[in-house]
């Protein structure tokens, strides 16, 4: 849960998922998936290609009217071969169905923009290798941090996530500036508000937390642009630690205005089923009031940005964040 983010070490192996006869990504069978994915299912692949591996929860908690239904369509492109999925080894209980794109869905989501498989840089062996990686449960603990925005969204209808850039499409973007771990864009009529988020899981050292600050200092100078920076953390007494160090770190900045620094923690949140980012758990880090606001509070109005170019990698356009609608197989209208 967003709440209680799942720790890397209760990620130690992966256990494999259940064994299922499965379609062979032919091209017979590319024509047959021509009739059968929906405009959800394309939206679930492009969100796996972009996000790298989301959880059964995570993608039926927006994508679906409810868990069963989710789940019984992730089945079934898990059966044609359009995704894949493995299950991290847990020692108490059971670990959610992680799921990360395969060669059907990969090829499908190329020719859907005129590219093939290989012009994306896609290799199936690197998509399911994620299963394995030490930054399983980070990846994991900020998609979930921008599928409950937007589930919030969805239920509030006062705004709509309009941009979720992956780490990945930061670094290539920002890289040798600095590395967020995701970008936000949110529309609330006809204003937006844009962020980068650092998302802390307790590992990383607390001065290498702050020292973060120069590379976005260091982006507001070279863009001209002052982008807020969120900073989430897994509990209160891990960020009242951090901002003493962000503060100082802040005011070391040659323009600290140019860097507006927002933190929160996660177990601020209500404990309920629907937790969301956007609840009021923010402090602003230049204030002095210990009154925690809602996100929107912290984000300045901006006018919406221009979409990056893709660079010479061909990397596709970020998704939409915010899912279709879903009908016709796989559920009803939602």
């Amino acid at each position: 849960m967003l709440a209680a983010p799942t720790t890397q070490r209760r990620h130690r192996a992966p256990k494999s998922a259940r064994l299922a006869p499965r379609v062979a990504n032919s091209a017979a069978h590319q024509a047959v998936l021509a009739t059968r994915l929906t405009p959800r299912d394309r939206w679930i692949v492009s969100m796996l290609w972009e996000h790298r591996v989301l959880t059964s929860e995570l993608i039926t908690s927006v994508a679906f009217p409810s868990y069963r239904s989710g789940r019984q369509r992730l089945r079934e492109l898990y059966l044609w071969g359009v995704v894949d999925r493995f299950q991290p080894f847990t020692p108490v209980g059971s670990a959610p169905m992680h799921y990360v794109l395969a060669p059907a869905g990969a090829t499908a989501l190329a020719s859907q923009h005129g590219f093939e498989a290989k012009d994306l840089g896609y290799r199936h062996d690197r998509a399911v290798g994620i299963a394995h990686s030490p930054r399983l449960a980070h990846t994991v603990g900020v998609n979930e941090w921008f599928l409950g925005l937007i589930a919030d969204a969805q239920r509030s209808d006062t705004f709509t996530v309009d941009a979720w850039w992956s780490e990945v499409r930061c670094a290539r973007l920002f890289g040798d500036l600095t590395r967020p771990d995701g970008y936000g864009l949110l529309g609330c009529g006809g204003s937006h508000a844009e962020f980068f988020l650092e998302f802390d899981l307790g590992t990383e050292p607390l001065t290498k937390v702050a020292a973060k600050l120069v590379g976005y200092s260091a982006l507001a100078e070279s863009t001209g642009i002052s982008t807020p920076l969120l900073l989430w953390f897994p509990t209160a007494r891990r960020e009242a630690s951090a901002r003493k160090q962000l503060l100082a770190a802040w005011r070391g900045l040659d323009n600290p205005d140019a860097v507006p620094v927002a933190t929160a923690a996660a177990n601020l949140l209500a404990p309920d089923d629907q937790p969301s980012p956007a609840s009021a758990v923010w402090l602003p880090l230049n204030t002095h009031s210990s009154n925690r606001v809602r996100l929107r509070e912290v984000l300045p109005a901006c006018p919406r940005p221009a979409e990056p170019a893709n660079d010479s990698l061909v990397v596709l356009p970020p998704p939409d964040p915010m899912p279709p609608p879903a009908s016709g197989p796989g559920g009803g209208v939602r």
